[in-house]
């Protein structure tokens, strides 16, 4: 308002608003708090007016919000510094409109910090990502085209249930209508989406990063039982794609799961402060005594 109507005073912001005037002064304080120069003048024609040569940003931060900002974009995109990366562009539309004094430190952040690029991440195409997720907010059954990892691209209808973000990947957790099953699929894997004008009901009491990781643990080919001399509540850290954690006694937690690849889910348990004992599952107890004497050489 300052800016569209400059010489606006303090009785005539508050009459917009529906404030007091005190309340009104109080608001142009706290735009100078956040480093936007507002000059007043008294008189017949005075008023407020944005200072000299400076435009509003449409946002404020304060100098640590920036820097958290930027902190952020480098951890999830290592291109951030590629100019040609719309999440780079944003940015530095992001930093051009904040004052200097809190643009700064943000600045030099971006400039100085080198991000070593996440081999694991992969980044979708935002335009893909945006329909699935107004399907997942709409509630809307959805035709994706999906590029799997081995075999032939495929065509699958879906009732997308929520859009998850794990270790650098986005998945789309739903339901497949066909199958009548949970799935999940690599949002970088969905070469396009359709989205129905019909609806769906999610489940009530989903929690989407528990149901992605318990279905990521399930269904493949090595099945596997650890027994683990630890309280189930002294376990929560351990990561639900190893499977499903049990109580099995008041000492003692059961983690049952399966695996495509022994030697990666022997690691993972190579990472427990509790000792653990591995029932079954010989391609599992083969892949642990083979990692145990590399770790003795």
């Amino acid at each position: 308002m300052i800016q569209t109507t400059p010489g606006v005073t303090a009785d005539r912001l508050a009459c917009a608003l529906g404030v007091s005037e005190r309340a009104a002064r109080r608001y142009v304080a706290m735009l100078r708090e956040a480093g936007i120069r507002i000059d007043a003048a008294t008189g017949r024609y005075g008023g407020y007016r944005i200072g000299r040569g400076l435009r509003v940003p449409p946002l404020t931060f304060s100098a640590d919000e920036a820097v958290a900002l930027v902190m952020a974009a480098l951890d999830g995109h290592h291109d951030v510094a590629d100019p040609g990366q719309p999440v780079s562009t944003a940015l530095a539309k992001i930093m051009r409109s904040l004052p200097e004094a809190v643009g700064a430190k943000a600045e030099t952040v971006r400039r100085a910090a080198a991000p070593a690029p996440d081999r694991a991440a992969a980044r979708p195409d935002p335009r893909i990502t945006t329909s699935l997720v107004e399907a997942v907010e709409l509630r809307r059954p959805t035709r994706i085209a999906y590029r799997p990892e081995s075999g032939s691209p495929t065509t699958v209808d879906v009732e997308p249930w929520a859009v998850v973000v794990r270790h650098g990947r986005w998945y789309l957790l739903c339901r497949s209508t066909h199958l009548d099953a949970i799935r999940s699929y690599r949002v970088d894997r969905v070469t396009n989406v359709e989205v129905s004008t019909g609806s769906f009901v999610r489940p009530a009491d989903l929690d989407a990063v528990r149901a992605l990781e318990e279905h990521l643990a399930s269904g493949w080919e090595y099945a596997t039982e650890v027994v683990i001399n630890a309280r189930l509540d002294e376990l929560r850290r351990v990561p639900g794609t190893l499977g499903r954690l049990e109580r099995m006694d008041t000492s003692t937690t059961l983690l049952r799961g399966s695996t495509s690849s022994p030697r990666w889910y022997v690691e993972q348990l190579a990472a427990l402060r509790s000792p653990f004992r591995i029932v079954g599952s010989p391609e599992i107890r083969a892949a642990a005594a083979e990692l145990a004497q590399s770790l003795l050489a």
